[in-house]
């Protein structure tokens, strides 16, 4: 009995999972019988090629179309309204300032449109053929069933649904290396990777027909979708902070009125936000206490000199715009000072002189050090992914 729990606790469940998959499709062929089995494995076929043929369109499409709409978006000279914007305006905007910018969203907003819209076309085509050949197709069914015997009928229905369910596990199998591929280091992915039947998939089935396109470009991919979802999630507070008082572009003049360079500029603003702006304690207290956030724009921050952190680089970044410097918002991670991590939000701001994007925290000036562009700086920040 010991040994037989042994036996069970040692089965891999991917193994185990896809086998169920399979044999469930091949005994549904068995009681279906050649005739049903052969329709559906038919239905899926088409199925299969219609989508390959829309993705390919759509594909083909979406490149033809991304440059132009682009350039569109940018003829448009988008302009936000000076009215404070509801969460429908807000999100319009981004997405519209997203798709004008990124390259990856842009190609993924014209594609599904594309191949909705392509695919709903080859279903109202595709739908209009078969009711021509509907009648015959109906009667060659009953003639094929009155010939072929019944037993041999549910042995050949077991045969299709046998290809059927082996479509099924490459499809689960696909899934699967995609996931370990682009998560290598994910709790899951080295259990899924002792499967036998995943390890049969991968190197007989997926990488002969994918030459290891999955392995080189996919990553490549996830890596500038990720680098364009974290500019989207900064994006968010360009347009919430778009509009910038009187009162703060005249302080942040005054501030660099002497500065040449756009460091000299950025660093001079970072001293003043960081040393001016006092950390509100009883802001996070609140917060974690009784769940209540107190919501500031860089307005009131400004006015007030008090806020966290999302407020410290919030008032950072439209100081920075009102003298022309590029200026995001980063949010994700940074040290506690007791050796954790918590939520955490700084800058980076563009200087033209080298060409290059430079991270700083203002609201760590009062505990000291250099956070402006420190060598050590993405040693105890971390972005959100």
């Amino acid at each position: 009995m010991q040994t037989l729990i042994e036996n069970i606790q040692s089965i891999n469940l991917i193994t185990l999972f896809l086998v169920i998959i399979f044999l469930y499709s091949f005994f549904q062929g068995i009681k279906k019988g050649m005739s049903r089995s052969a329709f559906q494995l038919s239905q899926a076929v088409q199925e299969i090629m219609i989508n390959i043929v829309v993705i390919i369109i759509s594909w083909k499409l979406t490149n033809w179309l991304s440059p132009m709409l682009q350039t569109w978006l940018v003829s448009m000279s988008i302009q936000i309204p000076s009215d404070d914007l509801n969460m429908l305006q807000k999100g319009y905007y981004i997405l519209l300032s997203s798709i004008r910018d990124f390259t990856f969203i842009r190609f993924i907003f014209i594609f599904l449109i594309g191949y909705f819209i392509i695919q709903v076309m080859m279903m109202i085509v595709l739908g209009i053929i078969l009711k021509i050949f509907e009648t015959k197709r109906l009667i060659n069914k009953k003639q094929k069933e009155k010939e072929i015997p019944k037993l041999i009928s549910h042995l050949l229905g077991g045969a299709i649904g046998g290809i059927m369910g082996f479509g099924k596990v490459v499809l689960v199998v696909f899934i699967l290396f995609i996931y370990v591929t682009l998560f290598p280091q994910a709790p899951y992915s080295s259990y899924i990777q002792s499967s036998i039947v995943y390890q049969n998939g991968t190197e007989k089935v997926l990488q002969p027909l994918s030459h290891n396109f999955v392995e080189t470009t996919l990553p490549v991919i996830a890596k500038e979708a990720e680098d364009e979802y974290r500019e989207v999630l900064q994006r968010k507070y360009e347009i919430i902070d778009y509009n910038i008082s009187e009162d703060i572009t005249e302080a942040a003049q005054v501030i660099v009125e002497d500065k040449e360079s756009d460091e000299e500029k950025a660093k001079a603003l970072y001293d003043w936000v960081g040393t001016r702006v006092q950390y509100n304690w009883e802001k996070v207290k609140l917060y974690e206490e009784d769940n209540i956030w107190l919501e500031q724009t860089p307005e009131d921050t400004f006015r007030s000199k008090q806020g966290v952190c999302i407020d410290f680089s919030r008032l950072y970044a439209v100081m920075a715009r009102a003298i022309e410097l590029d200026v995001k918002v980063v949010t994700g991670l940074g040290s506690d000072g007791r050796g954790g991590m918590g939520p955490h939000a700084w800058n980076e701001v563009y200087l033209s002189e080298s060409g290059e994007w430079i991270p700083l925290d203002t609201t760590w000036v009062s505990s000291g050090g250099n956070w402006f562009n420190s060598k050590d700086f993405y040693e105890t920040h971390i972005k959100d992914a």
